[in-house]
């Protein structure tokens, strides 16, 4: 399901349902089916709590910008706070939605639904603009991984640089 599945969908509306019933017909069992079961059973539901003025409080999904780690802690950001999580990287990259998180470096994260712009025009690396003026680095090895996932085929400017708005 990283880069989708293809599959037919069809809706049947009947009254003799009081509540929806999914039927997956499937040649094999594979990562993207089982993928797919846990979004419509929400098995992976995160709830993400972060520390900010020496208070616990929970963090929307859709708000967080970025999380990045630092000087042995890792925080979220958010338009208007910084939290500080208590969770490592590594687990809140296996947690979030690989459709809408992707991890851009040893050390951050994104969110897909906040980048504005990219910039390559630094040779192995891609300049990431976000929502409310955050800026980040993708490392050289998560280039290749990131241009994938995002669907993005090279395309260079009138200078021979690759730019994507």
């Amino acid at each position: 399901m990283k880069g989708g599945i293809e599959l037919d969908i069809e809706i049947k509306v009947d009254s003799n349902f009081k509540q929806p019933v999914v039927v997956i017909y499937t040649d094999k069992i594979t990562d993207d089916i089982n993928l797919l079961v846990d979004k419509l059973t929400n098995k992976n539901a995160t709830i993400l709590t972060g520390s900010f003025n020496e208070q616990i409080e929970v963090i929307k999904l859709e708000d967080l910008i970025r999380i990045y780690s630092a000087n042995g802690k890792v925080y979220a950001i958010t338009k208007d706070k910084e939290y500080v999580l208590k969770k490592r990287l590594y687990e809140l990259e296996e947690a979030l939605d690989p459709n809408k998180f992707i991890r851009i470096s040893n050390s951050e994260i994104v969110n897909i639904h906040k980048i504005k712009k990219f910039d390559f025009s630094i040779s192995g690396t891609i300049i990431i603009e976000m929502d409310h003026n955050n800026i980040s680095y993708v490392s050289r090895r998560y280039v290749y991984k990131i241009k994938n996932l995002l669907g993005m085929g090279g395309k260079s400017n009138e200078n021979g640089k690759e730019s994507y708005n």
